[in-house]
């Protein structure tokens, strides 16, 4: 697999085919999805305009990649910061990081539920999130509440204003639940939802 650039810049290249420019989106959000790829795929195909068959609008993908790359590189200079500290830490000895690696992902487990706002703004946000599980939002500014919402294997604790799992718990495999989460990704995966 290459880089999320060289991705990126088949994403743009119009000598391509459409369907394969959408496949190095695909590749992109493999690398970098802040709300996990199902999530982030529907926030992409939403925002962008993505059409059900790529050849509708060839530059959707462009815009989807840009923004991916547009929050990537709000998580990138935050990880350069990180990195530089913890290159220092190291010469100074000490071998395990005082703080933990800038966060590149708030999970969204309901791909059609995640935070609406552009990907770049929603960055700094997930960057300052507490690692671990969460107990409150941090996109949303003020408390809306929390949801259950369970994917044959987890429940998890949403947010009830943008979808962001908070904690989850594991519960006994559902399998009919998890046939249900199958079937509903169907739809989002084929951009007809």
């Amino acid at each position: 697999m290459g880089s999320f650039t060289t991705h990126r810049l088949r994403a743009h290249d119009p000598a391509r085919s459409p369907a394969l420019r959408f496949a190095a989106l695909c590749t992109c959000l493999a690398e970098f999805a802040p709300y996990g790829f199902r999530a982030t795929y529907h926030h992409l195909c939403r925002s962008a305009g993505i059409p059900p068959e790529p050849e509708q609008d060839p530059e959707a993908v462009v815009r989807a990649v840009e923004e991916l790359h547009a929050a990537r590189e709000v998580w990138f200079a935050a990880f350069r910061v990180w990195k530089g500290a913890r290159r220092v830490e190291k010469l100074a000895g000490v071998r395990v990081p005082r703080s933990p690696e800038p966060r590149r992902v708030l999970w969204c487990p309901d791909p059609g539920f995640h935070p609406a706002g552009p990907l770049a703004a929603v960055m700094p946000r997930i960057l300052s999130a507490p690692p671990g599980a969460l107990s409150r939002c941090p996109v949303c500014p003020e408390g809306r509440g929390t949801v259950p919402w369970h994917d044959g294997t987890l429940v998890h604790r949403l947010c009830a204003g943008c979808g962001v799992s908070l904690a989850h718990r594991p519960v006994p495999h559902d399998p009919r639940v998890a046939a249900d989460r199958a079937e509903r990704w169907r739809p989002v995966w084929r951009r007809r939802a």
